[in-house]
């Protein structure tokens, strides 16, 4: 029926995982938004009404199971002081079933329970379904967002302020103590000015092989690459050429945690970050091991160490203006703007459609993590009849598994509201949007 009633939102970085977004829907009879999704809410109210008529009858006596035929089974309750309530089950998946019960006769649809508070009357069958339906749509507001502003990460301090500098490399949440989803990995390596690489115009490759969720690579300043976890608590590698010059080169690693593990077997042993190895391979002496040379540790990111999401932080440092500045599509970049908020009462979501990956703040408060990962799978007629499983009504495929992200009205004042983006990857600041969620019955 419903793995839950009541969907919700995963504000600032409480959503478990990894991978599992900021929206925690799941389809419930109420949305994450507070609206009714129909014919879900009616089916399952109705499911609750039969079972609380049946109730006298299942809290007073065992079930007695009878075969009615090959795929149909009745589940009857009857209590010492003559309650009863039946349960009549077809468990075929596609074909209909008459059967006999109490001398009356009965039809069950495909995979369906039929529901009888007396033994006699069906009042309620799993698979009969009103025809009552709602259709949700994202509704555009009139709101603008004022002034883009951006702020770039210093990537080139990434060690300048460490506290942590050792021989090799440390699990990611044994030293963040998840106080940041982000840590980085400092390391230098010196190029001899008679490396072949150097003549011949081509570049060493870097193997880093990582148990974190995300790692964005940076060679001298320059985002090099990034690689993405396919699979929840496995190693993942990243493996691509990188730009060197003669003399001493900084490599950084930023590795990021999407969630902590919150279920499995030993789940608190799950280790993340950068736990090696770490090597260039395309030398003159072949491969050179980098995982046990001196690494410098920095927990987190400029923005968070000085609260720039927050209303009192934003005047810590200097904010680009101008035209370009919400376009400029750079790695590691704060965005801010100012916004009225609409009139109305309707649900209010930002549509964070044009961005990559990051966090949002609006009046300090955090609307939790997105992640613009498109869905793969394939998309067909939706059945839910039969044995559950993972691709059963799939929707949505191709398209970002969330695109709109939840604004909490009572976090809104009337006029000059405060948005703070944090991109990790960039993307265009420019295309946000405040929607509003609308739901129509029919």
């Amino acid at each position: 029926m419903s793995y839950q009633y009541h969907g919700g939102t995963n504000f600032g970085r409480t959503s478990g995982g990894p991978f599992i977004t900021t929206s925690y829907d799941y389809d419930a009879p109420i949305d994450e938004y507070g609206l009714v999704r129909q014919p879900k809410y009616d089916h399952l109210k109705g499911l609750h009404r039969a079972i609380k008529l049946c109730e006298p009858a299942l809290v007073s006596a065992d079930p007695t199971v009878t075969a009615l035929g090959n795929y149909e089974q009745a589940h009857v309750f009857s209590s010492k002081s003559g309650r009863c309530a039946a349960f009549l089950s077809n468990f075929h998946w596609d074909k209909s079933a008459r059967v006999k019960f109490n001398n009356m006769h009965y039809e069950l649809p495909p995979w369906s329970i039929s529901i009888l508070p007396d033994c006699k009357n069906v009042i309620f069958n799993t698979a009969t379904v009103g025809a009552k339906t709602s259709q949700a749509q994202m509704l555009p507001t009139n709101v603008q967002m004022f002034s883009w502003e951006t702020f770039s990460e210093d990537i080139s301090a990434t060690d300048v302020d460490s506290k942590i500098t050792v021989a090799g490399l440390l699990e990611q949440l044994n030293v963040t103590r998840d106080a940041s989803d982000y840590l980085w990995y400092t390391t230098r390596v010196k190029i001899s000015p008679t490396e072949s690489f150097l003549r011949e115009g081509r570049n060493p490759t870097l193997v880093v092989q990582s148990a974190g969720h995300v790692l964005h690579v940076f060679t001298n300043g320059q985002l090099s690459g990034s690689a993405f976890g396919t699979r929840e608590y496995n190693k993942f590698p990243y493996t691509k050429d990188i730009h060197l010059h003669a003399g001493v080169n900084k490599i950084s690693l930023l590795s990021v945690a999407v969630g902590l593990p919150n279920d499995g077997h030993r789940f608190e042993t799950w280790g993340s970050g950068v736990q090696g190895p770490v090597v260039l391979q395309g030398l003159d002496r072949g491969t050179r091991d980098l995982s046990w040379q001196k690494w410098s540790y920095q927990i987190g990111l400029k923005g968070e160490a000085i609260n720039l999401a927050s209303p009192s932080g934003i005047s810590s440092v200097d904010w680009t203006r101008g035209s370009l500045a919400a376009n400029k599509q750079q790695p590691l970049t704060w965005y801010k703007a100012y916004f009225n908020a609409p009139q109305g009462n309707e649900p209010l979501a930002l549509d964070l459609g044009s961005m990559g990956k990051g966090q949002v703040w609006i009046n300090g408060q955090s609307i939790g993590r997105y992640w613009t990962a498109y869905a793969k799978g394939e998309c067909h007629a939706c059945s839910y009849t039969g044995t559950y499983r993972q691709g059963n009504c799939q929707y949505g495929c191709g398209k970002p598994t969330q695109r709109w992200y939840h604004v909490p009205r009572s976090w809104l004042k009337p006029t000059r509201n405060l948005l703070i983006v944090f991109e990790e990857l960039g993307g265009d600041a420019s295309r946000i949007s405040l929607v509003r969620r609308s739901v129509t019955s029919t």
